[in-house]
């Protein structure tokens, strides 16, 4: 138990650091070099990160993922090529806060914003838009994703907060 509780001690310390320091801290590296809406503003998160590789225009693998969250990560939502489908909106929200998911950087689209404000989930998305996504394309779960330039392994810690986000390797964390 002493390992996950210095987890959460260095993502917490990650969090009120901010993106800022954590990308200069870090020699500059793993930005997640695109322009981020942040659906709940003035939010600070950092976690370990859940991959979610999504076909093209499907969150099949979004549902499919809901059974792995574990309390205090960040899932990280993407597909082949950045499309504006709405991946995340309401109902997944719900699942992701209720299994104790610490935020959601999703590349893609998410809907149901006043929803998603409301319920307090730190979010960030590339794209707002209703147009929903398909349920029927096989992804990948945990698997290495690039997000913005950035490759992002499972259990890397992401850094959110209103300048974007940040991704900093599990090894280097320390």
């Amino acid at each position: 138990m002493q390992g996950q509780e210095q987890l959460e001690q260095l993502c917490r310390q990650l969090a009120e650091l901010g993106v800022a320091t954590v990308y200069e801290a870090s020699g500059r590296q793993g930005l997640v070099d695109i322009p981020l809406i942040p659906v709940t503003p003035g939010s600070r998160v950092a976690g370990p990160a859940i991959t979610v590789l999504c076909g093209q225009g499907d969150n099949l693998m979004v549902h499919a993922v809901m059974e792995q969250v574990r309390p205090g990560s960040v899932l990280v939502i993407t597909m082949p090529e950045p499309e504006p489908v709405a991946v995340v909106g309401e109902l997944l929200a719900i699942q992701a806060k209720v299994r104790g998911a610490t935020g959601l950087l999703v590349d893609a689209a998410v809907r149901d914003v006043e929803e998603l404000r409301r319920m307090g989930l730190p979010t960030w998305a590339r794209f707002v838009r209703v147009r929903g996504a398909t349920k029927d394309k096989v992804g990948g779960i945990n698997v290495p994703v690039t997000v913005g330039g950035a490759r992002i392994e499972p259990g890397d810690l992401v850094v959110l907060d209103d300048d974007g986000a940040v991704v900093v390797s599990r090894a280097r964390a320390q």
